[in-house]
């Protein structure tokens, strides 16, 4: 809660130097119009930037192929959209990293039973891999605002046993 606190305070001093920039300078409308984008801009940026420093589920796409460590389910209720917060580690030349990641998806029914089919698999002691593909056609109207989370099809299957080398 100190860092969401401090960050608070710092857009605030930020904002009351912004409005002491625009009313007591003699600067022209346009460079007053840019600072006001300028600040906009560097908001957003932030805000974007330190959810992920904070430990936020990332709402990018999930890699073309990871292992399935875990799942929550936030289903759709009354005001709230709902959404699936998986945890998985990427597989990178066909080893699974170090360091898990948590991911946000947008719920839908058939993912919510995909997931929960594979999270019955993982409980029983057969880990689940996950691949990825991008779904066919073209991005949505608004798709740049939740980059890569809605524009996958997400497939979950036992992982193969590693073949040991012969003696």
């Amino acid at each position: 809660m100190l860092i969401t606190d401090s960050v608070l305070w710092a857009f605030v001093a930020l904002l009351f130097v912004l409005g002491l920039a625009l009313v007591a300078s003699r600067w022209g409308v346009w460079r007053k119009a840019g600072l006001v984008a300028a600040i906009t801009l560097l908001y957003f940026f932030a805000d974007s930037a330190l959810e992920g420093v904070w430990g936020w589920p990332s709402r990018q796409a999930l890699p073309e192929r990871f292992v399935l460590l875990a799942t929550v389910v936030e289903e759709p209720a009354k005001g709230k959209e709902g959404a699936l917060f998986v945890w998985v580690n990427a597989i990178e030349n066909g080893k699974p990293t170090a360091q898990p990641r948590a991911y946000r998806l947008p719920y839908t029914k058939d993912l919510h039973a995909l997931l929960g089919e594979a999270m019955k698999k993982n409980r029983q002691g057969v880990s689940q891999m996950g691949t990825t593909e991008p779904k066919r056609g073209g991005k949505g109207y608004l798709s740049w605002l939740r980059p890569g989370a809605d524009e996958q099809n997400v497939k979950v299957r036992d992982l193969p046993t590693p073949q040991l080398p012969e003696k």
